[in-house]
């Protein structure tokens, strides 16, 4: 092979090592255009999940205060007013281990910062004291509940305390399996959406858990992220509970 038939078959190799290179740099480029494409191809959907629930623990403080300008008589009174009211909880099942007695408060309005011996009290002193119920067995005190105007028949005055809290404390217990259906439920609205728009679910682009929340059975749809506790739409009054978790998740779409 002379010189110019080596210039040329060099010429040629090179030629196709170019064309190679142009063709391969093109597939690859055109990959990332469409990776690229791809990526700002997504959608937002939420997945509801919840669990109606039966409160596990009963928070009953009964509070009750007598008047009068004679403090030992006072002080009787209210020791008969406890002892009316410890013997009414026995009588309704309530357990020794499941009641706190609380402190006695005596208020002189005699002494107090707006009172003064120029102005007229009907009665001196105020003396009050409450009886708290703490326990899991939440149908016995709701059962009690119904039942106070014995108390009230025997003279004891109680407070304006609104009743019985019920409260739920095994969020932990029901978590799992509620994030999984969470989340199931939401591929489900995205396969739902991919389908009516000719695309297909891709991978998760972005998942973030929702917040708990404890409300009032039947409290009414939440598609938000509520927080967790037992403020705002809960009504401790209410045994059952209404569980409730929104996860948000991001898919890719796929053509």
């Amino acid at each position: 092979m002379n010189g110019a038939d080596a210039t040329r078959s060099g010429m040629s190799l090179l030629g196709i090592l170019l064309a190679a290179g142009l063709i391969l740099g093109g597939l690859v480029l055109g990959s990332q255009i469409k990776a690229t494409r791809l990526s700002d191809r997504y959608i937002t959907v939420r997945g509801l999940a919840e669990r109606n629930v039966k409160s596990d623990l009963a928070i009953w403080c009964l509070g009750y205060k007598d008047a009068g300008d004679d403090l030992l008589p006072l002080y009787s009174q209210g020791e008969a007013d406890k002892k009316d009211t410890l013997d009414f909880l026995s009588r309704q099942g309530i357990k020794p281990s499941e009641i706190e007695v609380g402190t006695v408060s005596v208020n002189d309005r005699q002494a107090s910062e707006y009172g003064g011996p120029n102005n007229r009290i009907q009665k001196r002193y105020i003396i009050e004291q409450s009886i708290t119920v703490r326990t899991n067995r939440v149908d016995v005190v709701a059962s009690a509940a119904q039942k106070t105007m014995q108390l009230v028949q025997k003279g004891v005055v109680l407070g304006a305390n609104g009743g019985p809290s019920y409260k739920f404390t095994g969020l932990n217990s029901v978590k799992p399996d509620m994030i999984t259906e969470a989340t199931r439920n939401a591929r489900a609205a995205a396969d739902r959406f991919a389908s009516d728009s000719g695309s297909k679910v891709g991978s998760i682009r972005q998942a973030t858990q929702g917040i708990f929340s404890i409300l009032a059975a039947n409290a009414g749809a939440d598609t938000g992220e509520s927080s967790y506790g037992y403020g705002g739409n809960n009504d401790e009054s209410s045994i059952t509970k209404t569980v409730r978790v929104v996860t948000s998740v991001e898919y890719y779409l796929n053509n």
